[in-house]
């Protein structure tokens, strides 16, 4: 009966699609990838670094090896050059062995990621685009993608040339969280997070910059998911939560990049962000990050590049509120190192998730290195330290333990997703990472990490490459903030994946 229903929804689908091709020009793109991944000491111990699941960290490990596939299909159902609808389907990031790709009985495991309708208004270059589709604040291209947010978003967005080939506008609006179109009585609840944007891309003869500015209203029973209320929050946030229903997000930015000196090209991006700066003073969260980057691209063999970050860190009190700019769901990072989340061609458990926002750190990569035709090669060497006081970890580490050993849930307002238990286990002997603060991930300015990518890409076909992705890293970590136990088994960590890509 079950092959039955998925036959039927096949030649459905096929109807559709023939339907749809009578009419309109389809357009299909998409990629596919398969991958082995080796990893040693993840998380600088093997062991899981957060509670998660009711199971405190450093109580799990982690497999050393695992094979993993995703798969992006995206349609494109063209009426004209000013009108189309795209629909995006995947399976995204399946282990073989689990879920849908088990020997007996595999789940269904594909979604829509992406549906928008996207057109140009009437005799003009206005272009609106409605739906679920690929979103991301502002950010120069050189650090693989925004720090604030870049992800797909259910979001209305307007572009328009103000004037032609000089200056732009990009104006829109997107519902993050929606928790329910029913409230459970009837007093109205604040359980909604919306962000507003709007930026202006200036284009010059070899300089452009686009300054930007955000704003969020983040309802306090909006039912966030756990990263996003860690990346979104203060500390203080947890007890005893936003004292107003409603909080404003706030931030201002501007992408640069400058090519006048080609082959020598410059980046950089400065960012300043603030939240829920008028409810308690332990509720707030404000900072700043500064990144840049010198690329040189006139040699044939290789590129080479040094780039730079520097972000504010918490104070030594969380009573204050947050010292670490705000942002939702990145996908930052300088010269692709495995230390940061984004720019990885084998996307799943790439890298080592550390968090540049409390940091600052140095880097230097040699890209599109190549000896033989068809094969590249890219090395990139990153030093991290934090900017973040040790006593701020320590404080927000014993009071959640405190809360945790009398026996009570942490005090929050609303309906936030986080764990009742974010302290440190000092019974499970030694302390153990909170969800807010984890060892490699976030460092204090007393710590420090120094990671070694090395990746390889060969093109068998002109659209199906081998990959070869390596990686390792060393760091350095305070006894007195994560304990003996997490500290003492801190070992370097080792990373090798080889897998295949298709795109089409």
């Amino acid at each position: 009966m079950k092959r039955l229903t998925l036959a039927l929804a096949a030649i459905l689908v096929l109807g559709c699609f023939a339907s749809a091709q009578a009419a309109t020009e389809v357009k299909m793109t998409g990629d596919f990838r398969v991958y082995g991944n080796w990893w040693s000491g993840r998380n600088f111990t093997g062991w899981g670094n957060q509670f998660n699941g009711g199971v405190p960290a450093g109580t799990t490990t982690e497999d050393n090896f695992g094979v993993s596939q995703r798969f992006r299909l995206r349609t494109d159902f063209v009426a004209n050059e000013a009108l189309k609808f795209r629909l995006g389907i995947r399976v995204n990031n399946q282990w073989w062995g689990r879920g849908t790709l088990t020997a007996d009985a595999p789940a269904v495991s594909i979604d829509v990621y992406q549906a928008f309708l996207q057109f140009k208004w009437p005799d003009t270059d206005i272009e609106i685009t409605a739906g679920r589709q690929p979103f991301a604040i502002p950010q120069s291209k050189y650090f693989d993608g925004s720090l604030v947010f870049d992800s797909e978003a259910a979001a209305l967005i307007i572009t328009a040339p103000l004037v032609p080939d000089t200056l732009g506008l990009l104006i829109g609006y997107s519902r993050f969280y929606d928790n329910g179109q029913w409230d459970a009585t009837t007093t109205q609840v604040a359980d909604e997070l919306d962000l507003f944007f709007m930026a202006l891309p200036i284009t010059l003869d070899g300089f452009s910059v686009t300054p930007w500015t955000a704003i969020g209203v983040a309802g306090r029973n909006a039912g966030y998911n756990f990263e996003s209320a860690a990346n979104l929050v203060s500390p203080g946030f947890l007890a005893p939560g936003w004292r107003h229903r409603q909080n404003a997000y706030w931030w201002l930015g501007g992408a640069i990049e400058v090519d006048a000196l080609d082959p020598i090209k410059f980046y950089a991006d400065v960012i300043y962000g603030q939240g829920a700066m008028n409810d308690r003073s332990a509720s707030k969260r404000h900072g700043w990050f500064i990144d840049a980057a010198i690329e040189y691209t006139g040699w044939d063999i290789l590129t080479p590049s040094v780039f730079g970050w520097w972000s504010t860190g918490e104070d030594g009190s969380w009573r204050n509120g947050s010292e670490r700019m705000p942002y939702t769901f990145s996908s930052w990072n300088g010269g692709t190192s495995f230390l940061f989340d984004g720019g990885q061609e084998l996307g799943a458990d790439s890298n080592m998730y550390m968090n540049p926002v409390g940091s600052w750190g140095l880097g230097l990569s040699l890209k599109n290195i190549s000896f033989i035709e068809k094969l590249t090669h890219r090395i990139t060497f990153v030093y991290v330290q934090g900017t973040n006081s040790s006593r701020a970890f320590r404080n927000i580490n014993y009071a959640n333990y405190a809360i945790t050993a009398a026996g009570l849930a942490v005090p929050m307002t609303g309906a936030v997703n986080l764990p009742a238990y974010y302290g440190v286990d000092y019974t499970y002997p030694g302390y153990t990472s909170n969800g807010l603060f984890t060892m490699g991930r976030d460092l204090t300015a007393s710590e420090y990490v120094f990671g070694l990518s090395f990746d390889h890409k060969y093109m068998i076909y002109e659209n199906l490459a081998a990959i070869i992705e390596t990686g390792w890293a060393h760091g350095h970590f305070q006894k007195s903030v994560w304990g003996p136990r997490l500290a003492n088994k801190a070992a370097d960590a080792w990373r090798v994946a080889f897998g295949l890509q298709y795109k089409f």
